[in-house]
């Protein structure tokens, strides 16, 4: 029986070189953004007025590969390629036959997978001659990753940071600091949409769209100024693909073949950086021959209980409208640790693939979620962040199958962060202060209630 090693990796020479775009190997093309005013497909010039000309043009792009530009793989090659590791303990504690894999993305400057895009976005935007960006954080992984790329790039940075992600991570608050990003709590009274917010609900907790509202506004307020966005939107995804296309090339090497691919689920970015480079060779050779399962936080289900409409990134209506399963851009989840799955929507192309069945999607209540990291850290060395620990939950669920069926699959997942910056959380779980959220009907009501009537999607 052939030896497989702890952790599989590449040679500096095997980073790939150009971002892979499943758009081009989607059995049903993309519906496109529109703007909700006029209900028309939104213009390249309005979505220009947001983002930097190349990140529309890749936003709208079928094609199949995107050349990564020089600067940019020069900053990936400092942290890049990532391992792919095998779980031998975990797979010992739990007593399987199945071979676990993860993907780990946490050993970079900023702890996660964030940093794959946050450079790029940086990038184009410095050579439009962009002073300031903005964005909005969640967890603070995105908000740390741009801080970190900003900085090398010499670009001023503001940072939305969710209120209550604000309250239970001050130390992801403050490395953003570190960095030099001005990090303000949202919703907060700097911007005409955090102060409706407040006026109506003065002790929210806030949310990523009440967030991404107060960045965008503050873009749009200053000709000199760039939104960038951590998750949802497809020029996001195609910069994550690094992920997969890396993890393909380390499972030829070992000579496997995925069974199961999981990742944890909020805007899209990491289930999909992982699984669409997966899938997409697959699709080119004749079929899915894998399971691919998007996991989300039960207290923001947005595929499992979502509606599939067109709806706004944002909490007040400022973006363009995009097609994607929704809770509607009104609704405000619970406040669990998993900040970075607090989103109400989804990425546009993981909802069409998941409204195609070509995708699966699972929710997970956070105490489970806790007591698979508990068990993924004790084995693993690793303390993994709490929006990746939702994939840990069903790879191990999925583990525990086999266990009774006696079959030997392979289950790879994306670990996609590590959890050094979420101990308040892990302290609160092991004090058994830790309660569930999911998601109550009335909460589910309200929030597709607020679902703008525009195009229907085919």
């Amino acid at each position: 029986m052939k030896k497989i090693p702890y952790q599989t990796y590449l040679e500096p020479n095997e980073l790939p070189r150009a971002w892979y775009n499943i758009q081009a190997d989607m059995p049903t093309p993309l519906a496109p953004s529109l703007n909700a005013a006029t209900n028309q497909l939104a213009t390249f010039e309005e979505m220009s007025r947001l983002l930097a000309p190349q990140l529309v043009e890749q936003e709208v792009s079928t094609e199949r590969y995107i050349d990564i530009p020089e600067p940019v793989l020069e900053l990936y090659a400092q942290y890049r390629p990532s391992p792919l590791a095998r779980a031998y303990r975990l797979e010992k504690a739990l007593g399987t036959p199945a071979h676990i894999y993860y993907k780990y993305e946490g050993n970079n400057p900023s702890g996660s997978h964030k940093l794959n895009s946050a450079i790029p976005q940086v990038y184009y935007n410095q050579i439009n001659g962009i002073r300031k960006i903005t964005t909005e954080t969640g967890a603070g992984q995105w908000g740390t990753a741009l801080a970190v790329a900003a900085k090398m790039f010499g670009v001023e940075l503001d940072v939305y940071m969710v209120r209550i992600s604000a309250q239970q991570k001050p130390y992801r608050k403050m490395i953003m600091e570190t960095f030099g990003a001005n990090v303000i709590p949202s919703p907060s009274p700097n911007t005409k949409a955090g102060r409706q917010i407040l006026a109506e609900n003065p002790h929210t907790p806030g949310s990523l769209g009440m967030a991404i509202s107060e960045a965008v506004e503050v873009t749009l307020s200053d000709p000199s100024i760039r939104y960038c966005l951590g998750s949802v939107l497809n020029h996001v995804v195609l910069h994550q693909s690094i992920i997969g296309q890396e993890a393909l090339l380390q499972l030829n090497k070992i000579e496997e073949k995925p069974d199961i691919v999981i990742g944890c689920n909020g805007g899209g970015s990491n289930f999909g950086g992982f699984a669409f480079p997966i899938m997409g060779e697959q699709l080119r050779n004749g079929g899915l021959t894998s399971q691919f399962i998007a996991v989300e936080a039960s207290a923001c289900p947005k595929l499992t209980k979502g509606v599939y409409a067109y709806d706004f990134s944002d909490a007040v209506g400022a973006t363009p409208a995009c097609p994607m399963y929704t809770l509607g851009h009104g609704f405000v989840p619970q406040g669990i640790h998993a900040g970075g799955l607090r989103y109400h929507g989804d990425s546009p192309i993981l909802s069409r693939l998941y409204h195609d069945k070509l995708v699966d999607a699972v929710s997970v209540d956070q105490s489970e979620v806790f007591r698979a990291a508990m068990l993924f850290a004790e084995n693993e060395i690793i303390v993994p962040a709490p929006e990746s620990a939702h994939a840990i939950a069903v790879a191990i669920q999925k583990a525990l199958e086999c266990k009774e069926t006696g079959e030997t699959k392979n289950i790879v997942f994306c670990l996609s962060g590590n959890g050094y910056f979420d101990l308040a959380a892990y302290e609160q779980f092991l004090s058994g202060e830790l309660i569930d959220a999911p998601l109550t009907e009335e909460a589910l009501k309200k929030g597709v209630s607020s679902i703008p009537q525009l195009a229907k999607i085919d």
